[in-house]
């Protein structure tokens, strides 16, 4: 019996509109308007030299281990400026630069990376998750979120970010499928970074792009220059409509690159060139916006060296109240509040020896 094509070819489109010396294509240019052009800009930047200060406090032992996130800022601003502040941000462990975005201070991250749980705590009317560690977990959860959306007929939509070793879990798989089933209004942004710590992307998977997986689940899949802070932020405005409209969830792979370590904790010369490194560096997303926005005349030398100033003094006063928060926080109690409606009985004998080891160190313990 001869074999009959039951399924059509189905092509992946890939998306650039600023190429690596920044010069736009005009055809394909989105209509952004200054204002949101210069705060895209302010908040890249805000990102790397914040990213570079984690990096100096980290090896100074005044924060604990945490994933940099230079050279992934257009992937993470572009997709992020395209939801309102009453949808829904689930970020993984490397969004440092959407949080801020979308409000989350910079002392909070200082405190966050110090092991301290007050750095966790997201504010009652928040529409943004806390960080998840454990690779892939947040995505059906979003999902989830999604779900609630569409069933109570608001018109949020929410926005989830994972790397591309989330792909390879199984956690991503089930809320793809149950994203396609529902149709619930989730964009799905993954920056695939080339590197799962030290697993390259090609001992993740066989396929030519990531972007295709969404064919089999049947959405919208886009791959786009994920350092190409346009093209990122077209693609994720369509997805967004999309999505509030009824038309479902789309998949957005990003192409981009960990520029620096996983963590701090992680040494990728070990398994990774320099020379590849230095490539993707010359496609660095911010020196190409930059170039970008000169070129279009909003913005010059003095701009440039007041903001580099104002952003050096914005991360000093948040390092420094920081450092005077943490040290009336890091109360060891707090690790029984919040888990149950009604803490069990084995939890509370857990507590009740705790309190009686502290009191007998001669700590004072706040919690009852």
């Amino acid at each position: 019996m001869p074999h009959e094509k039951i399924v059509p070819d189905v092509s992946i489109t890939s998306l650039a509109i600023l190429d690596a010396e920044g010069k736009v294509d005009k055809d394909l240019e989105p209509d952004i308007d200054i204002q949101t052009l210069l705060k895209l800009y302010r908040f890249m930047v805000l990102a790397r030299r914040f990213d570079e200060r984690l990096v100096a406090l980290q090896r100074q032992g005044r924060i604990g281990t945490f994933p940099p996130i230079t050279g992934q800022e257009a992937a993470q601003l572009g997709a992020v400026a395209a939801i309102r502040p009453t949808d829904w941000l689930v970020p993984s462990f490397r969004e440092t630069a959407a949080e801020l975005w979308r409000g989350r201070g910079l002392d909070n991250i200082i405190i966050a990376n110090n092991g301290l749980n007050e750095g966790g705590i997201m504010p009652d009317h928040s529409r943004d998750f806390p960080v998840s560690i454990p690779v892939a977990s947040q995505i059906p959860h979003a999902v989830g979120l999604a779900w609630a959306a569409r069933y109570r007929q608001s018109d949020e939509v929410v926005m989830v970010f994972f790397g591309d070793g989330a792909t390879s879990e199984g956690d991503f798989h089930e809320a793809m499928n149950f994203a396609a089933v529902f149709q619930v209004p989730v964009i799905f942004v993954c920056q695939n970074n080339q590197w799962a710590i030290s697993i390259p992307l090609s001992r993740q998977t066989r396929s030519e792009t990531l972007a295709q997986k969404a064919v089999a689940y049947g959405m919208p899949g886009i791959q786009v220059d994920g350092n190409d802070i346009l093209a990122v932020y077209a693609a994720a405005e369509e997805a967004v409509a999309r999505a509030r409209s009824g038309g479902g969830p789309t998949f957005i792979e990003c192409v981009t690159y960990r520029v620096l370590m996983h963590t701090t904790a992680d040494d990728p010369k070990r398994y990774r060139s320099d020379e590849a490194v230095d490539a993707w560096r010359r496609k660095d997303p911010l020196i190409r916006f930059e170039t970008y926005l000169r070129a279009k005349g909003v913005l010059d030398e003095a701009k440039i060296a007041g903001l580099q100033s104002e952003i050096e003094g914005e991360i000093k006063a948040a390092v420094d109240h920081a450092e005077a928060r943490m040290k009336t926080m890091g109360d060891p109690m707090e690790m029984f509040d919040h888990q149950y409606a009604a803490m069990p009985p084995t939890l509370r004998r857990q507590k009740a020896i705790l309190e009686r080891e502290l009191a007998a160190d001669g700590r004072e313990v706040e919690h009852e």
